[in-house]
C-alpha cells in the first residue's frame, strides 16, 4: 500500500498535477526533502535579514518579506524588504520601504498575494497599526489603519501590530490576524478598507484586559486569544484558520466569525508556542495543513478535517533542512513547501515531495 501511494505521488508530480488526491494524503502524508540549491544566489551581493513572511502567487512565484534593518552594520548590502522569486529560485522583483502616501513599517511582518495579484503586507513594530496593499511592481494602492501604540482590540480605525493577512476573493474582503498588540481577527473591504467585522477567541468579543499573559498547559484553554494572533488562512470551503501562537492552538471559524473547532497542537510547548503559521495543501479538498512551529523547530503535517498530526519534518539546527525559529510556511501548486526563519537564521528554504527533482 505504501509503495503504491508513493508511486502515485511521484507520477502526479512528474505529470505536473497539483499533488496527491485527498484520499492518498489522508492515508499517507507526503514525505518532504530539502532542496539545498533553492533559491539561487541573490543579485548585487544582497544579504537577507530576518525573513518574516512567505507567500506563493497563482503562477507559483514565491514572495518573501524580510527586515533589512536586521542586517548587521558590517554587511553593507541589505536586500529590499519585498522579494519575488520565480519557481526556479531567481529574483524577478524586489522593492519596498518608505515612500509617498503611506506609512512603512518599523518591523516588516507577513505577506499575502491575493488572486488579483495585489501584494498585502503587515508589520509588528511597536507602532505598526496598519496594513498596506501594493501592485506586484510595488506601486502603492491602499493603507488600512495608521501607526499607533498599545492594544485596542475593539478599535476599528487602526490595527495592533498586524501579523498576517488573507483575502477572500468571493466577498472581496481582507482578513487580518491582529496581532502582536491586539487579540482578534478583523475584516475589511479589500478595495476601500471599510470596516466589516471582528472577533476574538471562540468568536466572542476580544478583551485586552482578559487576554492571557502566558501559557499554562495545566489550565483550561483561555477564553481570549493571547499574543500574538499570528496567522489567518482561508480555505476554499469557507473555513477560517487562526494561529493562537503562544496558546499552542488553532481555532477554526466560519467567515462570519462563528466558532467551529479548536485544536491543541503540542500543548505542552512553552516559550513562544507551537502554532506560528499554517499553509494549505493544494489538492482539490485542501486535505492537509502544514504547521510551522518555531519553538520546537519543525513543520507538522495536520489532517485538515480534524487537526490530527500525521507527520512532521525538520529539527533544530543550522544545516539545510533544519530550522532555527521557523516562522512562516507556504505551499505551491505542486506541493513544494517554503519556509522562512527569523532571529539570526534569516533564510528561505524549499522542501520538495520525496521523489521530486
Amino acid at each position: 500500500m505504501r509503495g503504491a501511494i508513493l508511486r502515485a505521488a511521484l507520477a502526479a508530480w512528474l505529470l505536473g498535477t497539483a499533488s496527491l488526491t485527498a484520499a492518498e494524503v489522508t492515508t499517507e502524508p507526503p514525505r518532504m526533502r530539502v532542496d539545498p540549491f533553492w533559491p539561487k544566489p541573490l543579485p548585487h551581493n544582497w544579504i537577507l535579514g530576518e525573513v518574516s513572511g512567505v507567500a506563493v502567487d497563482a503562477a507559483d512565484n514565491v514572495w518573501i518579506i524580510q527586515r533589512p534593518v536586521s542586517v548587521l552594520h558590517h554587511q553593507q548590502r541589505a536586500a529590499p524588504p519585498v522579494i519575488q522569486f520565480d519557481p526556479s529560485g531567481n529574483v524577478s522583483r524586489a522593492w519596498g520601504g518608505a515612500g509617498a502616501g503611506y506609512d512603512w513599517f518599523q518591523s516588516e511582518h507577513g505577506i499575502h498575494i491575493d488572486p488579483n495579484g495585489f501584494v498585502w503586507l503587515g508589520g509588528n513594530g511597536a507602532n505598526d497599526g496598519q496594513i498596506l496593499k501594493f501592485t506586484r511592481d510595488g506601486r502603492f494602492v491602499l493603507q488600512i489603519g495608521h501607526p499607533a501604540h498599545g492594544a485596542a482590540s475593539n478599535d476599528v480605525t487602526r490595527l495592533g501590530r498586524p501579523a498576517d493577512i488573507a483575502v477572500d476573493p468571493e466577498a472581496n474582503e481582507v482578513y487580518v490576524a491582529d496581532g502582536y498588540g491586539n487579540h482578534r481577527i478583523i475584516v475589511f473591504d479589500a478595495d476601500t478598507g471599510a470596516y466589516k467585522r471582528h472577533w476574538g477567541a471562540y468568536g466572542g468579543r476580544p478583551s485586552d484586559d482578559a487576554a492571557p499573559r502566558r501559557h499554562d498547559p495545566a489550565a483550561p484553554p483561555p477564553r481570549q486569544f493571547g499574543t500574538p494572533v499570528h496567522c489567518v488562512k482561508l480555505a476554499k470551503d469557507g473555513l477560517v484558520y487562526v494561529c493562537d501562537r503562544r496558546n499552542d492552538r488553532v481555532q477554526v471559524f466560519r467567515k462570519d466569525g462563528g466558532f467551529v473547532a479548536e485544536w491543541l497542537i503540542a500543548p505542552e510547548t512553552l516559550g513562544m508556542g507551537s502554532v506560528w503559521d499554517l499553509a494549505l495543501w493544494p489538492d482539490a479538498g485542501q486535505s492537509l495543513l502544514f504547521n510551522a512551529d518555531g519553538e520546537n523547530n519543525q513543520v507538522r503535517i495536520l489532517r485538515r478535517a480534524d487537526g490530527t498530526v500525521l507527520g512532521a519534518f525538520g529539527r533544530a539546527g543550522r544545516g539545510a533542512g533544519q530550522f532555527h525559529w521557523v516562522h512562516s510556511v507556504a505551499v505551491d501548486s505542486r506541493g513544494n513547501v517554503f519556509t522562512t526563519e527569523v532571529d539570526n537564521a534569516r533564510r528561505v528554504q524549499r522542501f520538495v515531495p520525496a521523489g521530486g527533482p
